[in-house]
């Protein structure tokens, strides 16, 4: 099977190329980039007027899968990656039973072998997510495991985390931390600040993030290891990271769309799509979020994809918190960051495909010849987001009813269209 993509404005930080040309694919690989390809083909894409990327890796969602299937599944959120331009997604351990043993690794790799999106499990740094006892990284791994990370229940003992990060620095294996000390927030649901003392509502105050953050980073620069910080939300923390990696440390971090488009005075709509841990900050918190991506500080998107029933998020003060965001991301980055004038179309491809990919230790993130054709085209164009374009299982999105510039055309998957929104009906 050949498909050749025409016209296209190819766009690969990887390879620093930048051009207008023809990419080729043949069996699933890509097989030429160069202007007038003549080859025969089976397929073609006209991408005249879009951009041709290689596909986006999200190194941060929740498929809910084993366990907690009513919210999402991989097959669904698989879909809904595909029509976000992702060709693979890291799937945090915190399922039920968590991703701590092989069993679970090997049930969420062989329920994604037909999904639209590869599928990269991270599996929990303590077992259960108990943090009282280490996993033993070195089997999961070879299990399938990428990364490790106790997520929203990050690792309260520093002498366990330290030993961690020590032992996947030996590995070459990547440690996520989700920077909140659950004993600082004490039960708060949004951020500690005016807008929860008007609602007159427990607030989450930053120490909780700022303060993990420094801790992560004060073991990541004593013992020289590596450490990834998951969804940075405030001043502070973008703060801590930049002048850490001034000094050298090996501190890579990412944010989400939402921290860098939404403040906490969403909330006074009390509204629970607008609810996610960590919070929605304040304006300084979302413009330090803007220069830290403008700056270079941020090495990648997320979007921490965490679907929720409808039912779950029907009271703003009792739901869960989290958002999806795998359909809008792009979209929104694009929006908010090249039609903003932040960053360039190029460099929002090295932050959603590229560095992702380069943090995870996978393939992709390039558009190399003789690699998998994990691909996505997109192009600027107006359109609004309604469930409608929701391929999850749950709806709970703060970017209903918004108007983004950027819009996904196409997902290409191992040389196989997973998503074509130039087609009736998708």
């Amino acid at each position: 099977m050949k498909i050749l993509i025409k016209n296209g404005h190819i766009t690969d930080p990887a390879n620093n190329i930048d051009k207008i040309a023809d990419l080729l694919i043949e069996n699933g690989k890509i097989a030429e980039i160069k202007e007038n390809i003549s080859q025969s083909y089976d397929e073609v894409i006209d991408a005249e007027g879009m951009f041709v990327a290689p596909g986006f890796i999200d190194p941060h969602v929740h498929l809910r899968d084993p366990g907690l299937t009513h919210k999402e599944d991989i097959i669904t959120g698989t879909n809904a990656a595909a029509a976000g331009g992702f060709t693979g997604v890291a799937c945090m351990p915190n399922t039920k039973p968590v991703i701590d043993n092989e069993e679970t690794i090997k049930y969420i790799l062989d329920k994604a072998k037909d999904a639209k999106a590869k599928v990269y499990p991270i599996a929990s740094i303590t077992k259960g997510m108990k943090g009282e006892e280490m996993n033993d990284f070195e089997a999961l791994y070879k299990a399938g495991a990428v990364a490790f990370s106790d997520d929203g229940r990050p690792v309260e003992n520093a002498a366990m985390q330290q030993k961690a990060m020590e032992v996947a620095e030996s590995l070459n294996l990547p440690i996520i931390s989700h920077c909140e000390d659950l004993k600082i927030i004490n039960g708060g649901i949004i951020n500690k600040g005016e807008v929860s003392q008007k609602l007159g509502v427990k607030g989450m105050d930053r120490t909780s993030e700022d303060s993990i953050t420094a801790r992560e980073i004060a073991i990541a620069e004593g013992t020289n290891t590596s450490i990834h910080i998951a969804h940075v939300s405030t001043w502070g923390s973008v703060g801590i990271i930049r002048d850490a990696k001034a000094r050298g440390v090996k501190v890579t971090c990412e944010t989400a769309p939402h921290y860098m488009i939404f403040t906490d005075n969403e909330l006074l709509k009390e509204n629970a799509n607008f609810r996610m841990s960590p919070p929605l900050r304040t304006e300084k918190d979302r413009q330090a979020v803007i220069k830290g991506i403008a700056d270079g500080t941020f090495d990648m998107i997320a979007t921490d994809h965490a679907p929720h029933s409808p039912e779950e998020k029907a009271d703003f003060r009792k739901a869960p918190n989290g958002i999806i965001g795998l359909e809008t991301s792009f979209a929104a980055a694009y929006t908010a960051l090249v039609k903003g004038k932040i960053i360039s179309v190029n460099r929002l491809v090295e932050l959603m495909s590229t560095n992702p990919a380069k943090m995870l230790r996978v393939k992709g993130g390039s558009l190399s010849v003789g690699e998998n054709a994990d691909i996505v085209i997109f192009k600027d164009e107006k359109w609004t987001f309604t469930e409608k374009e929701i391929h999850s299982k749950s709806k709970n999105s703060p970017f209903l009813g918004m108007t983004f510039d950027g819009k996904v055309k196409y997902t290409i998957l191992n040389g196989k269209i997973t998503y074509n929104d130039c087609e009736k009906g998708e």
